[in-house]
């Protein structure tokens, strides 16, 4: 099984994972996974933050001479911000007569702060904010390179662009190449594919970072190549749909997700909706192909062959230069909301994390299907599989 677990706070002395099931004899190095890092950093919009850090992975286990072993892999992201935060961060117990740093007692509205506070018994939201922060999602990236990097063995791709910020919104991308969407999202500041959207959008940023406020937006992933049948319709805990939901769900601030049409299938008779067949050509390896992929990909809980296509809407961040009233904790007494610094908009960088989740939940899909302890046992399940649909 694919599996992994975090572990790190904002600023402690680094972010860690350890990720388990990959099969022996897959090429693995810190390049692909230092890319993605560096790709989930940049966007506009961002904070200072992002000019403090330089993210890099180090492997410390899992691998030799540039390819995986069978046992679990560990990565290891570090904080340069740490530094900074020893005293406030440290890990060893105060000494004696040291009261510390000042406990964070106002929390902010639409942040983790008072859920956690209340649900761990802390007195100091900074021991929730920490784990909270969406820096951790560092870590989820580097698990979501490794995981593209075994998918993109099998000819599979997952790309991103934003679709809409604010009330900005890009026109519908259909029909283009991953090659093409790649190149138009990355050669954009706000990883917006048209460009013409993505100058009115940097205007919108600008608007909002003047009156101290925050904007969300929706980023779309793309997963091209994928086979017919990752997933299952037996279980409800298989069902692929749900699980790449359930992945994109668990990045901070995501408040919603849909494929294909989504929610706008709602609205439409069945005749406007389902993707109808009509006999494959060679190119399609014989059989059937669609005339359409309203469906975004998946039928039945099980990918149907045709790009995946899920799109997830992130509100905007709850740290908010204009602060918001709150409560202190600590006297009772209304106060404005605590304050660190913050993005004005993350949705280019949520767009990145958005891959590498779709990319993890995808990756394990595609273990369990085709399994083998090594890859030259993986490659042998999954060519022998496609032969069975191949040519009917």
């Amino acid at each position: 099984m694919f599996r992994f677990l975090t572990s790190g706070e904002s600023h402690g002395p680094s972010l860690a994972t350890i990720i388990e099931g990959l099969p022996a004899g897959m090429p693995l190095t810190a390049e692909p996974i230092d890319a993605h890092l560096r790709r989930r950093q940049g966007g506009y919009g961002r904070g200072a933050r992002q000019k403090i850090e330089t993210d890099s992975a180090e492997i410390l286990s899992g691998v030799r001479f540039g390819e995986t072993l069978g046992s679990p892999v560990t990565l290891l992201v570090r904080n340069r911000d740490w530094e900074n935060w020893k005293d406030r961060m440290r890990i060893e117990p105060r000494p004696d007569g040291d009261e510390g740093p000042k406990a964070v007692t106002v929390p902010r509205p639409g942040h983790a702060d008072y859920a956690g506070l209340v649900k761990y018994g802390h007195d100091d939201i900074r021991n929730v904010l920490e784990r909270a922060s969406a820096r951790n999602t560092a870590t989820l990236v580097a698990v979501g390179a490794v995981a593209r990097e075994l998918l993109g063995l099998f000819g599979i791709r997952i790309v991103s662009h934003v679709v809409r910020i604010g009330s900005e919104a890009a026109p519908d991308v259909a029909g283009i190449t991953a090659d093409e969407l790649y190149e138009q999202a990355e050669a954009s500041p706000v990883r917006c594919a048209d460009a013409d959207t993505s100058e009115r959008i940097v205007a919108l940023i600008d608007q909002c970072k003047r009156r101290g406020d925050t904007l969300g937006g929706v980023f779309e992933v793309v997963a091209f190549g994928l086979p017919v049948g990752l997933g299952s319709y037996v279980h409800w805990d298989k069902r692929i749909d749900g699980r790449v939901a359930q992945a994109l769900m668990s990045i901070q601030a995501i408040k919603g997700v849909e494929f294909g049409m989504g929610f706008a299938s709602g609205a439409v008779p069945g005749s406007q909706v389902h993707d109808e067949f009509t006999p494959g050509d060679d190119a399609h390896g014989g059989g059937v192909q669609r005339l359409s992929n309203r469906a975004g990909g998946t039928e039945g809980g099980i990918t149907n062959g045709e790009p995946l296509v899920v799109r997830a809407v992130m509100k905007p961040i709850a740290t908010l230069m204009r602060q918001l009233q709150s409560v202190n904790l600590q006297t009772g007494e209304a106060a404005p909301a605590f304050a660190e610094r913050s993005d004005v908009c993350a949705v280019p960088a949520a767009a990145v994390v958005g891959e590498a989740m779709v990319g993890i939940a995808l990756a394990q899909a595609f273990q369990e299907k085709f399994g083998g302890d090594s890859l030259r046992q993986m490659r042998a399940a999954y060519e022998a599989y496609r032969a069975t649909y191949q040519k009917p």
